[in-house]
C-alpha cells in the first residue's frame, strides 16, 4: 500500500532546476508595530511592500527611506524576486535559494506573494548572496 506522502510527492514538481533571480535595487526595511496599530500610509511607499498582522505584531516590509526614524525597524535591506509566477504545485523552490544561503552563513528573510517569493538579504551581504546564488546554479541578473 502507498502511503499518503508518496501520493501527495507523486502529484507535485519539485524544483531540482535552478531558478532566474532578479536583484531589486530598493533598500527595504522591516518595520515591527504593535499589533492593533492601523497600517500607516508609509506602509505603501516604494516598489515593494507587504504588510503582515498577528496577535503579536504588526509587520511592514516597505522602502527603507519611508520608514520614520522612530519606528522600530532593521533597515538595510536588499531584495532578489525570484522570476515567476510559479505555479503553487511547486516545491523546493525557496528551499533551493536559502540553502545555499544558510550554508554561506548569509541570514534571509523571505516574503512571499501569490505569484512568487521575494528574499530578503543585509545590504552588506548582497554581493556575497549573489556570487553564492550564482554558485549554486542560479541565474541572477541585477536590475
Amino acid at each position: 500500500m502507498e502511503s499518503v506522502g508518496t501520493e501527495a510527492q507523486a502529484t507535485r514538481e519539485t524544483i531540482d532546476a535552478n531558478v532566474t533571480l532578479l536583484v531589486l535595487a530598493d533598500e527595504l526595511a522591516v518595520a515591527r508595530l504593535d499589533p492593533g496599530t492601523p497600517v500607516p500610509h508609509w506602509a505603501w511607499d516604494g516598489g515593494i511592500s507587504s504588510i503582515t498582522r498577528t496577535p503579536e505584531e504588526l509587520s511592514v516590509v516597505c522602502a527603507a527611506s519611508a520608514v520614520p526614524a522612530d519606528v522600530q525597524a532593521e533597515r538595510g535591506w536588499r531584495s532578489f524576486r525570484v522570476a515567476g509566477p510559479l505555479d503553487f504545485s511547486l516545491t523546493g523552490v525557496l528551499a533551493s535559494i536559502a540553502g545555499p544561503l544558510a550554508a554561506a552563513r548569509i541570514s534571509i528573510f523571505s516574503v512571499s506573494t501569490y505569484d512568487t517569493d521575494y528574499i530578503l538579504v543585509r545590504g552588506e551581504s548582497l554581493a556575497a548572496a549573489i556570487d553564492c546564488l550564482r554558485s549554486a546554479g542560479h541565474d541572477v541578473t541585477e536590475c
